[in-house]
């Protein structure tokens, strides 16, 4: 294992004896270090999404026009690198202006204090997944886990871990109940969480949904592929129960999302081999739809001329 590389991370206290008091404040402000990109690893399994949408290019040209005005936040680790604790964004956008550094603050963290901080600094974000919620609240009750606490949130609560319980729900501004059901949320596969990220499945069945099994919830993904259809409450409740008993088939599954919802509207459905003699055979078979809605408006344009030249 290499050397940790030579920084001074704070002032001796010597040399603040000789300081007057304004030399002393300044001296207790961060320093700021310039660190090469290539020396930055990412956070281990860094629950926030860093997504090339359009605030990342205005990020990149305010880099590019300013530079970064708050530093990220590192740990130097063993080897001497640095894995970075705060500033995900940030250290993103300064790559892709094509800088080679990135002001940083640099702490010296535990793993579990990193990771608690790593979940308050991002907790900030004005827009935060349901998944990155989740894995976050997971990870930071796991390292004060690990520092001494009581925080066991998946469980049916009991009178003794309340004292935690409340603690951690204020530090994250959520109710107790509703910590536990994120932290349920780890247990969906990828691509039902990816579902419920984009808001294709509610929160609250998707909770019921994480306490099937893994098999399970593959089958229920073929089955809301195939029926174009995801649960609603009570369906996820009634999913989970089947669950429960050991009697959650494909075929149940299959049948529970093929009921009426009671809010469903009434659809209309035609037999395909009805509507392609009508259909030219260039149009494909995904832009049928869009091909009958503009003949539909067609036909109704033809449908008002007709009225007004018969009212003449």
């Amino acid at each position: 294992m290499s050397r940790k590389k030579d920084i001074d991370l704070d002032l001796t206290g010597f040399a603040e004896l000789f300081m007057n008091d304004e030399g002393r404040a300044e001296s207790r402000l961060p320093r700021i270090y310039d660190i090469p990109l290539s020396e930055i690893d990412d956070f281990p399994n860094h629950p926030f999404k860093v997504k090339m949408d359009e605030d990342m290019n205005q990020l990149v040209q305010s880099v590019k026009e300013r530079g970064i005005i708050t530093p990220v936040t590192l740990r130097q680790k063993e080897d001497g690198r640095y894995e970075i604790v705060s500033g995900h964004r940030r250290r993103k956008a300064c790559e892709l202006a094509g800088l080679e550094c990135v002001p940083a603050e640099i702490k010296e963290l535990s793993r579990d204090e990193a990771i608690i901080l790593m979940v308050e600094s991002n907790l900030q974000r004005s827009i935060i997944l349901p998944s990155e919620k989740a894995f976050s609240y997971k990870m930071r009750l796991e390292a004060m886990k690990r520092q001494g606490q009581r925080t066991d949130l998946t469980s049916v609560p009991v009178a003794q871990k309340s004292t935690s319980r409340e603690t951690l729900a204020k530090q994250v501004g959520e109710s107790q109940d509703q910590v536990r059901r994120y932290i349920r949320l780890t247990e969906l596969i990828p691509e039902l969480l990816d579902m419920v990220d984009e808001n294709k499945i509610a929160f609250r069945p998707a909770v019921e949904l994480s306490y099937l099994t893994e098999t399970e919830q593959h089958n229920l993904l073929n089955s809301i592929s195939y029926n174009d259809a995801t649960p609603s409450l009570p369906q996820a409740i009634r999913l989970k129960e089947f669950s429960k008993e050991g009697k959650l088939s494909a075929e149940v599954i299959e049948a529970i999302l093929g009921e009426e919802k009671p809010n469903q509207h009434e659809k209309i459905s035609f037999k395909a081999e009805r509507l392609r003699p009508y259909i030219p055979s260039s149009v494909p078979l995904e832009k049928t739809e869009d091909y009958i809605i503009k003949a539909l408006e067609y036909y109704q344009r033809a449908r008002e001329r007709q009225k007004r030249e018969q009212a003449r």
